[in-house]
């Protein structure tokens, strides 16, 4: 009988190659499952970041009822406001505090902007009010931003329903250029 001749096995070589693929192998294996926590976890967590922003149960709605999109911030509408021109017009959605209330009804509010500004906001044809007590109240108000200018007239109306005394409404002389908002509706914090 012929013997058959082979190529000897090295054990030593093909352990270590074991070894090597083995190792390999596990690692590829590790870091998708971390890759797949990791996703599992950042997208739960903007989920709740998302779900967190509006929820309409902590809120009492005035004027029409809107689907909360885009809120811009105190900041960010200021930097809008800058960006105006008497006539522009855009339609928005900001949140803000509720810096003062008419106090005869309602019918307007001075919303807080970034620094010492303010927002006048009204009520599109007059046709809701918001809670006489709303100052200080967290918003958020969905319409019509403009740059205006209000009358000496205007602003001596104004300043005398917000509760302004003889002595600071005689300081108004000259008109104003205010940063106005025109809203359909208005949500206040609860």
């Amino acid at each position: 009988m012929k013997s058959k001749i082979t190529t000897p096995v090295s054990f030593f070589g093909s352990a270590q190659e074991y070894q090597i693929n083995n190792y390999l192998s596990m690692s590829i294996k590790i870091n998708v499952i971390l890759l797949m926590l990791l996703l599992c976890i950042g997208s739960t967590a903007m989920a709740q970041k998302k779900s967190k922003v509006f929820d309409s149960k902590d809120y009492a709605l005035f004027g029409d009822k809107f689907k909360v999109t885009k809120i811009y911030t105190k900041n960010e509408m200021l930097k809008k406001y800058k960006k105006l021109k008497k006539g522009d017009t855009i339609t928005v959605q900001f949140q803000s505090n509720i810096k003062q209330v008419c106090k005869k009804k309602g019918c307007w509010m001075k919303m807080e902007l970034a620094g010492d500004n303010e927002s006048f906001v009204k009520f599109k044809d007059y046709a809701f009010f918001v809670p006489l007590n709303a100052d200080n109240s967290q918003a958020i108000v969905n319409g019509k931003a403009f740059v205006d200018v209000e009358s000496v007239e205007s602003l001596k109306h104004y300043a005398k329903d917000g509760g302004k005394s003889a002595a600071e409404i005689a300081k108004i002389t000259k008109p104003e250029v205010t940063f106005s908002f025109l809203a359909d509706g208005v949500y206040i914090k609860k």
